[in-house]
């Protein structure tokens, strides 16, 4: 194989091919590099407290971003409802080429018959003839007897309404990421006591393995050991199937689908301390707010239907311009008729009243009264609803309370006990299915212990979500 010199690497054809092919392959090399270090960082898991997943929730979870920007379009309706007070400035500019033949007589309103106007001629031709017209027309209701400020009230009712429902929808969805949160602690506690448990029935079966082995315990100690060490297998395998389906759950309920999310516990490693036992009102609930809001904005349209059979008054001003080339007898040449020839100005008012209005507007005052009796009903079962969910919150509250604090002595009468039925099966004093019962005694009493602290933060949560405001559970969760 013939030897590249330093002269030839640098400056000869092969050595260029050779500088070529390296600066290729760093450049792969590169290129792979970015890409890996640009996957790592996509799939880094997130690591996220509990308040920064409401937090993240009530930013980024897509139902509240649609219930807000709702209510900031029902926001920008008062806007426009306010836009009925300004006047109204028309500008017209139009040129036809049609007949010039007229007629007397009255020609009810319609919007087939074009209208023409002139003196009627001797004769009649289908020749036609350039016209022209343009103008300007400014109006303004000048009087309409409180209509359109009770349009602007009814807008802003039902902007009242909006903001209520963006209200349940964000405590709503920040409860459930809270409660997701607190799910996958649990499902987390609860692998980690099978997972022990698996440990241990595996210690437990080598020695009974051993001394079946040794002629000193029947075969069947063994089959049973075997079995419920696989029977804790199959239980450690549902725990790792609950806690990635709640991940999974969680990734949801914080507006992050698909993403991996590590969680820190904080300072839900504690007891939390708990509430005075006052339940508050249920009219400050978000939800019974809503119906409340939903009553006013039906007694807006009311209010509004009571002013819309009433007369109005418009302020017109018009200045015109017409053109025609049409020869009248006995007057001067028309001319090419798209210049405005004549023009014409008008100030003026008009009364209107639409009389057989009254009926369409009775009409829709007995939906508008049905209509309230509907939100009334529903403002009642709101009322019901959060006082139920109340009432359960604290026997929640209360049962989560008394388990916290019986699962620590549970725990250590279930370790005791699995520790001295060892030691009689050691000492062939008893028989392998008192060591099995104990075991699983104590597995559940491990099991229990790790989410009896989780079940009362959970209760608190949902003490404070039936209350309507999740500012005491975040206070809680703040605390040194």
């Amino acid at each position: 194989m013939p030897q590249l010199n330093q002269n030839d690497v640098t400056h000869g054809p092969s050595g260029m091919r050779w500088v070529r092919r390296l600066g290729t392959a760093l450049t792969v090399v590169g290129c792979v590099a970015h890409v890996a270090v640009a996957a790592a960082q996509t799939q880094a898991p997130h690591t996220l407290t509990l308040i920064d997943a409401i937090e993240l929730a009530r930013n980024t979870y897509p139902t509240i971003k649609e219930v807000r920007a709702r209510a900031e379009a029902a926001e920008q309706g008062i806007a426009v409802a306010r836009t009925s007070y300004l006047p109204r400035l028309d500008l017209l500019w139009q040129a036809n080429r049609a007949t010039r033949n007229n007629v007397f007589g009255l020609l009810l309103p319609q919007a087939v018959i074009p209208p023409i106007s002139g003196p009627v001629l001797g004769t009649t031709s289908y020749d036609g003839v350039w016209g022209s017209a343009g103008g300007v027309l400014l109006s303004w209701q000048a009087l309409d007897f409180g209509l359109r400020k009770a349009n602007v009230d009814v807008a802003r009712a039902q902007a009242s309404v909006a903001t209520a429902q963006s209200a349940v929808t964000e405590l709503d969805v920040t409860a459930a990421a809270a409660d997701a949160f607190l799910s996958v602690l649990a499902s987390d506690e609860a692998v980690h006591a099978a997972q022990a448990n698996v440990d241990r029935l595996q210690t437990f079966a080598d020695a009974v393995r051993t001394l079946v082995r040794n002629q000193l315990r029947p075969g069947a100690d063994e089959s049973r050991a075997d079995a419920e060490l696989a029977i804790g297998r199959n239980q450690l395998s549902q725990t790792v199937e609950t806690s990635s389906i709640a991940r999974a759950a969680l990734a949801d309920a914080v507006g992050s689908a698909g993403a991996t999310i590590m969680l820190e516990p904080g300072p839900l490693v504690h007891l939390p301390s708990l509430p005075s036992p006052d339940a508050g009102s249920p009219e400050s609930h978000p939800a019974v707010r809503a119906a409340s809001s939903a009553i006013e904005a039906v007694q807006a349209r009311e209010r509004a239907l009571g002013r819309a059979y009433a007369p109005r008054l418009d302020l017109q001003t018009a200045f015109t311009g017409r053109g025609t080339g049409a020869d009248v007898p006995g007057l001067p040449p028309a001319g090419n008729g798209l210049s405005l020839r004549v023009p014409n100005w008008a100030v003026g008012a008009t009364v209107s009243f639409s009389v057989l209005d009254l009926f369409a507007v009775n009409a829709k005052r007995r939906v508008e009264v049905q209509n309230e009796l509907a939100e009334r009903a529903r403002h009642e079962q709101a009322v019901q609803t959060v006082t139920t969910q109340n009432a359960r919150a604290r026997a929640l509250l209360t049962a989560a309370t008394d388990i916290a604090h019986n699962t620590p002595p549970e725990l250590k009468a279930a370790m005791d006990a699995e520790s001295r039925a060892r030691a009689r099966y050691a000492n062939g004093l008893t028989s392998v299915t008192e060591v099995a019962e104990a075991q699983r005694l104590l597995a559940q009493a491990e099991a229990d212990d790790a989410i009896a602290r989780l079940g009362l933060w959970r209760a608190l949560l949902a003490v404070t979500q039936a209350q309507g405001d999740l500012t005491p559970f975040l206070e809680r969760l703040r605390e040194p």
